[in-house]
């Protein structure tokens, strides 16, 4: 019997709660008390008007996955939580880079890593310009790692992991149809009670 430790695994977790105020500070702080890090968060409005969803993404083994899941469920204001690997969503990110016009016009390089990584110029001032990448984490650091390289980088932001799920229909939806069919039935039970 093997008894070697997993090793970490980035787990993207969803989370769908009601829009209340101090949710995300409860989330959180399981992340916290599993002493567990977040890599990266996103939190919008879902499809299912009412609900936010928050996007986070963490390393760890698939027993601590699980656990967080658990204790995100227990949050009282807290719909659903659900747990995915990479090959079970669709996943994006973007980045914005500022570089130094100057240094982009004197090195011809940056334009063909522009177009190389597929990003795009989306301003250019006397001082600085613009460029916007949208891809896959691995895309978007290749793209910075080139740049930063040249040495025009002056700034980089890229934001958090937005991704939607491989099935046909929000998992949520279905969720919340069965809930709300499960306590018309309860009502009329009690109502013929």
């Amino acid at each position: 019997m093997n008894h070697e430790p997993q090793s970490p695994t980035l787990y993207t977790i969803l989370v769908y709660s009601e829009n209340i105020a101090g949710v995300l500070n409860q989330i959180t702080a399981v992340f916290t008390r599993r002493q567990v890090n977040i890599e990266s968060l996103n939190v919008c409005a879902s499809s299912t008007p009412g609900v936010h969803k928050y996007t986070i993404t963490c390393y760890c083994t698939e027993e601590m996955v699980k656990m967080l899941k658990k204790q995100i469920e227990k949050r009282i204001d807290v719909l659903q939580a659900r747990y995915f690997t990479d090959e079970d969503i669709f996943i994006l990110e973007t980045s914005l880079l500022k570089v130094s016009t100057p240094a982009m016009l004197d090195t011809p390089d940056v334009c063909r890593m522009v177009r190389l990584h597929d990003a795009r110029i989306v301003e250019v001032n006397p001082t600085y310009s613009t460029i916007e990448k949208t891809g896959m984490t691995a895309d978007i650091l290749s793209l910075y790692d080139s740049l930063h390289d040249l040495g025009v980088v002056l700034q980089f932001v890229r934001s958090g992991r937005i991704c939607i799920t491989k099935g046909y229909r929000e998992q949520l939806d279905d969720y919340l149809a069965l809930r709300e069919a499960t306590r018309r039935h309860n009502q009329e039970l009690s109502n013929n009670a």
